[in-house]
């Protein structure tokens, strides 16, 4: 698996009730604290100087409401396997009970075709588009990583932090920087 070597711009959606008792969400649909929806507001800036070919984004209510406030009145395009893996019995359960990431949780979603359908989705958009803005959930994110670095593991995205992912001039030499950087320099 890999990814068509074009940059694009990677969005965890905001805090959730979950994410802030450090539970598994998966595919549990769970709004946005109020934390979760500030922090959406406060990146709102940092994309609004960005024209974004498209704004893709999982269907789930968490990573849909963080766009809508990233972004007010753009338009989004919802995309299915963009969605969390499924965690099976895990789901709302101690994110210290989690399986790594190669196994398969109980009654739970396998990581290979997790990671064949976020790919998938990830190649069809940036085989349409230039410069996608994705908002979606830390699973996609270890796809992404997984992609770019050869590995899932390392520390775990932070929610409303935008990260550009860009191809370097070979098929394993991405970068992944954050956003307010990029616009630093």
């Amino acid at each position: 698996m890999t990814l068509l070597p074009k940059p694009f711009v990677f969005v965890r959606h905001g805090e959730t009730p979950l994410n802030r008792d450090r539970l598994i969400g998966g595919r549990t649909e769970v709004p946005l604290t109020a934390t979760g929806e500030q922090q959406a507001r406060d990146a709102a800036p940092l994309l609004a100087n960005h024209s974004w070919s498209i704004v893709a984004v999982s269907p789930q209510q968490r990573a849909r409401r963080t766009a809508e406030l990233l972004l007010p009145g753009a338009s989004l395009k919802l995309v299915s396997d963009l969605r969390e893996r499924d965690w099976g019995d895990l789901e709302c359960r101690s994110l210290s009970e989690q399986t790594p990431y190669e196994e398969t949780p109980p009654n739970g979603e396998a990581w290979l075709p997790f990671c064949t359908r976020v790919t998938e989705a990830l190649n069809t958009l940036l085989a349409q588009y230039d410069t996608p803005l994705i908002v979606a959930h830390s699973g996609v994110f270890r796809v992404i990583r997984l992609l770019a670095t050869g590995t899932p593991h390392g520390e775990r995205v932070g929610n409303v932090a935008p990260l550009w992912i860009l191809p370097g001039a070979t098929p394993d030499d991405w970068k992944i920087i954050p956003l307010e950087k990029m616009n630093a320099d």
